[in-house]
């Protein structure tokens, strides 16, 4: 279910009420509130680099959700195939999204953007991989001596 409700979010920032507008809205703001200048060219680098951002943000969740719903129970285990179906069906929706943004006025489909999705859905799994690894440690470290690793 979060999967799911993780999508329409996706969805709703899609719309143009969330476009490159607001995210520099939000980094003036933000710039404001530290007391800090920069310059035009500096702070349309740093506006970039914030909805980029957003897309590796937005995709990691996404993809760390869909890994959970396709569960069998243990969503901190390692599954490689699991993992590669969440970065294939987080791309797949990465897509969708962008043919979505051909219709919402002030915004428009990139599929380099569908690139930054992917790259997150990937982090996402990455990060699944390292808490796997890390759980994984943290039991054979808590094995009795000369009991065999599970």
């Amino acid at each position: 279910m979060p999967a799911l409700i993780w999508a329409g979010v996706i969805f709703f920032i899609s719309t143009k009420t969330f476009g490159s507008a607001f995210t520099a809205r939000l980094l003036a703001a933000i710039l404001a509130l530290v007391h800090l200048q920069v310059s035009p060219e500096t702070f349309n680098l740093l506006n970039f680099l914030m909805r980029k951002s957003g897309h590796f943000t937005e995709y990691s969740i996404f993809a760390i959700f869909l890994y959970h719903a396709l569960g069998d129970g243990g969503w901190v285990a390692w599954r490689p195939r699991k993992a590669l179906a969440c970065i294939v069906l987080a791309g797949f929706y990465s897509l969708t999204d962008e043919f979505h943004q051909r219709f919402v006025p002030g915004r428009g489909p990139s599929i380099v953007d569908c690139g930054f999705d992917t790259i997150g859905a990937a982090l996402g799994m990455a990060i699944i991989y390292l808490v796997s690894a890390r759980s994984q440690k943290k039991g054979e470290a808590q094995l009795p001596a000369g009991a065999p690793p599970t």
